[in-house]
């Protein structure tokens, strides 16, 4: 366990003391600032049911700035690592490899929840602004910010595959936009619903990310999404796993 907190404090420092960081905490922040603003006006029209949370997570800002983080957090956990020729010296030290991997995409999950963590000052700065609540109860809070959570560990561990198979930290960033893209815009998939039909168009709404955020802002929440993410991040984690253990052989 003292080695996997070592690497971890390895993999956090490193990734805090890069200016990426910071540029990536910086436009996050702005696009996300914009998207708040531009919700709370459009909820000043009139009379709506939408809540200032479920405005915030559901709009095209947002998605925009979500997409975009996951190939720039994880194209250079193992790229960089093979580039460099620190990944020989790593796989040499008495560690072993599920720690290596455990240790890469907690310290990924680490940086991607402090970027999204300032986001709650925006709901703060609301309720002291306007006396009024952003939600109807506090489920909502949770539901959203737990599901962007789990979204990202799913997303992050789909990023330390794609960059444990190759040294190119553009091929690895490519590689995971077009999988997450591809899991992403599955809820598209309903505009076939003649040609997939019932069942298939259910299944594509059930774990389609805009439906499912739509639900837990709002405070619903489906048991289906969490399994759905947790065993997909613990399969894409465990294929990352055999594929460094493959490179270790191969080298």
């Amino acid at each position: 366990m003292r080695v996997f907190w070592t690497l971890l404090k390895r993999e956090i420092s490193s990734a805090f003391l890069t200016p990426m960081a910071w540029v990536l905490l910086f436009f996050l922040l702005l696009l996300t600032g914009f998207n708040f603003y531009a919700g709370v006006s459009s909820l000043n029209h009139g009379p709506t049911e939408v809540t200032v949370v479920e405005s915030f997570f559901n709009t095209v800002f947002f998605w925009f700035s979500f997409l975009l983080l996951f190939p720039l957090l994880t194209m250079r956990l193992f790229s960089e690592e093979y580039r460099t020729g620190t990944i020989e010296l790593l796989m040499t030290a008495p560690v072993r490899d599920s720690q290596v991997v455990l240790a890469k995409f907690f310290g990924a999950l680490v940086l991607y929840s402090a970027l999204w963590l300032p986001t709650g000052l925006y709901f703060l700065i609301f309720w002291w602004q306007t006396h009024l609540q952003a939600a109807g109860a506090m489920g909502a809070y949770f539901g959203a910010y737990g599901l962007l959570f789990l979204m990202g560990m799913f997303y992050l561990s789909l990023g330390c595959l794609c960059s444990s198979l190759t040294r190119h930290q553009i091929s690895a960033a490519v590689m995971t936009f077009c999988l997450v893209a591809l899991f992403f815009f599955t809820g598209l998939l309903t505009f076939l619903s003649g040609q997939i039909g019932t069942f298939m168009k259910g299944v594509t709404v059930t774990f389609s990310p805009i439906d499912q955020m739509t639900q837990f802002s709002r405070g619903l929440y489906d048991t289906r999404a969490v399994v759905w993410y947790l065993v997909m991040t613990a399969l894409c984690l465990f294929l990352t796993l055999q594929s460094l253990q493959a490179r270790r052989w191969r080298g």
